[in-house]
């Protein structure tokens, strides 16, 4: 995810295919190098720490089966932790971790924010810190960040959203709405941004408007990534405001919200307007499959696990992590080493080749 630029994407299986939660900036991803003060060396048998946030989502739910297998196949003792009770809970494990003497700690955080007194005491105790997915804020004390490009991830909204529209009706005016995810998750403003630079000159020259008027990202915001406030919103924009006006698109920063718009629309009676998402979630990739949804954004959990490993080796055979951005993330207080990975758009016309080496959704899109 962009955060600030220099100045200020069996059983286990089946329990994913089962949920159907919540989700959750821009770089030059043609560099190589940069620097950091990441761990030593340490023996390979070693206790790894991965604080993961609630589990809201299909991707996060994975990420626990990938890193409680990964790790233990390249022979350390995973300590993968659910913050299932909030920031405090994390906030506490982290803690635990250290005293348990976790080598590297790996964080998704729940508010990237609010962690600096734990990380603070993970660097004094040697360990070295990896920001996973949500870069952490605020703190000098995280070493390196592994992520997609989460500015490029709003980008390929902003433009499904105006391809969408543009294939059910050639020329505008569109009517919009924009939607955000949770404001405490700093990927959040990331995708917004990233959407809206594509999108905000489009509002600017009159071919798209917003009707409700509600356009910053602060208007926007869905608290906690939770569907029913998604939806609860979507029902009380079609009831002001689009009484007799079409809606031609919704901008949805994920799937699960994608859905909950969707159904609210349903609901009220209207067409469906193209409604982008990402996160590649099973019920949503149907969706797409159906012609209901426009879009998601494949961000395979399975190639930034696998990343997040990678480093973990180099860094315990005493060597710096690749990374291919040392410029764009400043938490604020540092430039993060960032590694990053690349995001793919998905549409009905594409969805049938994307996940041929998913093994969830490969099956699926052959039908």
């Amino acid at each position: 995810m962009r955060m600030i630029r220099t100045a200020g994407k069996a059983a286990a299986i089946a329990a994913i295919a089962a949920l159907a939660l919540t989700a959750c900036g821009r770089s030059d991803t043609g560099t190589t190098g940069g620097s950091s003060s990441g761990g030593e060396a340490f023996p390979k048998g070693s206790s790894i720490g991965v604080a993961l946030p609630q589990k809201t989502s299909e991707n996060w739910v994975l990420a626990e089966q990938l890193f409680n297998d990964g790790l233990t196949k390249a022979g350390y003792k995973p300590d993968v932790q659910f913050a299932n009770g909030g920031v405090s809970d994390q906030q506490n494990q982290i803690s635990a971790m250290i005293t348990k003497g976790d080598k590297v700690i790996i964080v998704g955080a729940i508010d990237g924010a609010q962690l600096g007194t734990q990380l603070k005491q993970a660097k004094d105790a040697g360990a070295t810190v990896i920001a996973y997915d949500r870069l952490l804020l605020n703190t000098p004390d995280v070493d390196y960040y592994v992520a997609y490009d989460n500015f490029k991830v709003g980008e390929l909204q902003g433009q499904a959203l105006l391809d969408g529209m543009k294939g059910k009706k050639a020329s505008g005016p569109y009517n919009i709405e924009l939607f955000a995810g949770s404001p405490d998750d700093a990927n959040a403003k990331v995708f917004f941004d990233g959407a809206m630079s594509v999108l905000q000159p489009k509002i600017d020259d009159g071919t798209l408007k917003v009707l409700s008027g509600q356009k910053t990202f602060d208007a926007v915001v869905t608290q906690g990534w939770k569907p029913e406030n998604a939806q609860k919103r979507m029902d009380t924009l079609l009831a002001g405001t689009y009484g007799s006006a079409t809606l031609d698109g919704v901008l949805s920063p994920n799937d699960t919200l994608a859905r909950a718009i969707i159904t609210s629309v349903k609901s009220a009676g209207k067409p469906i307007p193209v409604v982008t998402g990402q996160d590649s979630e099973v019920e949503s990739v149907k969706s797409i499959m159906a012609g209901e949804q426009y879009s998601t954004i494949n961000k395979d959990t399975n190639a930034l696990v696998e990343h997040a490993i990678t480093m973990v080796n180099d860094i315990q055979a005493g060597k710096k992590p690749e990374v291919n951005d040392d410029k764009s993330y400043n938490n604020k207080v540092k430039v993060v080493p960032a590694y990053l990975l690349k995001p793919v758009i998905v549409t009905k016309d594409n969805v049938h080749t994307a996940y041929v080496n998913d093994p969830v959704l490969g099956p699926i899109t052959k039908q």
